[in-house]
């Protein structure tokens, strides 16, 4: 019995492989046809700019993006029999939650501290659950895993090789030395404090390429658990805060030039939003080379994909001491992963600029409101209890200290190639 359930969830996870790998493509081929239109607008400093978010255009523009998401969440009922208006109601209650993340994070104040949408949107959801629990009718709904890796899919196209090879190679020369040893030193310490295998991988994976999308690529690529991932993304971005107020005044008192503190800050702090934040900080030099460093490490997440989906695959056959079955290695490949880097391809090579500027902003926000919905999924899914006995903290001492090498090794890089 316990066979045949394994067998069955197996086939699942195959099927909503195949249908992230199509309905991601689905959204980017209508992008680049005539499948747009304006996005919401969530971001507001005052009374009269919050007023504006819900004017009427700007309300069009989110009842669009609503049946957007409500179709890509509706095409999950080919994988698994689902009520359809659970299901309907289900993704409207989270739409409801994610918008209202977006909200709180478009907020200025918020927004120039680098707090990102993915954090409200998991503390939303475990906050729901932990006043009024996960109703039975709002289960069919939590689709995270599908959510993320159709988003995945879709972040593949802001991934374009040419604007890094352009902006620098020095920062791909960095990224490629910091993600190797980082990730490596942070595996190996994970290990030394007896952390399993996939909250290892999430770890090491988050704080040497690139925080939040790393982790949501790794387990994606192990078919991780989903609480396990919303503790290292608690961690990646309660950690970046005092590194984003206390790097650039370190920065200032090493007296280190622009580049050498955007590319250190860039190669450290490991989200995009705080990566910003932080490099403006110090002025435009620091942060041009922050976000072509950060860029570069982005570049990075499909081939470490692919590659922690072999290591992991490789690891994990059943304990077979035989040599690895390259067809169940096939099977167990997560196709997202190859829409990712098809994506990108695409928009490196094949798609013209002028596109792939029409269309960049569009697909940035339909990634968005998935990432969004993913979490909240997330955070409805989230024992809270989980998220504080943990490893007993083994795993937050792992990330800090695997953190606290990151910011040393990084300096010495930075150092080396741009001063």
């Amino acid at each position: 019995m316990k066979g045949k359930t394994l067998a069955m969830n197996r086939k699942i996870e195959i099927k909503e492989d195949w249908l992230t790998f199509l309905t991601g493509f689905a959204l980017i081929l209508g992008a680049i046809t005539i499948f747009r239109f304006d996005l919401p607008k969530f971001g507001w400093s005052d009374q009269h700019s919050f007023l504006d978010i819900f004017s009427i255009d700007n309300g069009q523009n989110l009842l669009l993006l609503y049946f957007t998401l409500l179709i890509v969440g509706l095409t999950t009922i080919f994988m698994r029999r689902a009520k359809l208006t659970y299901l309907i109601a289900g993704l409207s209650f989270l739409f409801f939650i994610s918008t209202l993340a977006q909200v709180l994070a478009g907020y200025s104040m918020f927004k120039d501290a680098g707090l990102e949408f993915v954090i409200f949107a998991l503390i939303l959801g475990i906050i729901i659950r932990s006043i009024i629990g996960t109703p039975q009718w709002l289960k069919d709904s939590l689709q995270s895993e599908f959510f993320i890796k159709t988003g995945l899919v879709l972040l593949g196209t802001g991934i374009i090789f040419q604007d890094v090879v352009k902006a620098g190679s020095l920062g791909l020369i960095q990224a490629l030395v910091v993600v190797l040893v980082v990730w490596y030193f942070a595996y190996w310490l994970a290990r030394k404090f007896k952390i399993d295998d996939e909250l290892s991988l999430m770890i090491s994976s988050a704080v040497s390429i690139c925080g939040v999308s790393a982790a949501i690529a790794t387990c994606g690529a192990i078919q991780g658990d989903g609480k396990k991932l919303s503790y290292v993304v608690s961690l990646v971005l309660i950690v970046a805060l005092p590194m984003m107020i206390f790097m650039p005044l370190l920065a200032s008192h090493l007296h280190l030039n622009p580049s050498v503190a955007g590319a250190w800050i860039g190669g450290t702090i490991d989200t995009t939003g705080a990566v910003v934040a932080t490099g403006a900080q110090l002025g435009d030099e620091a942060l041009k080379i922050s976000t072509i460093v950060k860029l570069s490490q982005n570049v990075l997440l499909g081939i470490a994909a692919v590659a922690i989906s072999f290591f992991w695959m490789i690891k994990k056959r059943d304990g077979a001491e035989s040599k690895p079955d390259w067809k169940l290695i096939w099977d167990r490949f997560p196709k997202f992963v190859l829409g990712f880097l098809a994506a990108s391809l695409l928009f490196s090579f094949v798609i013209n600029s002028t596109t792939i500027s029409v269309t960049k902003d569009f697909i940035k926000g339909i990634q968005t409101g998935l990432f969004s919905l993913a979490f909240v999924s997330i955070g409805l899914e989230t024992d809270l209890s989980f998220l504080i006995k943990t490893g007993s903290g083994k795993p937050a001492l792992v990330f800090i200290g695997a953190q606290l090498f990151n910011i040393v090794f990084t300096l010495l890089v930075a150092y080396f190639l741009f001063a």
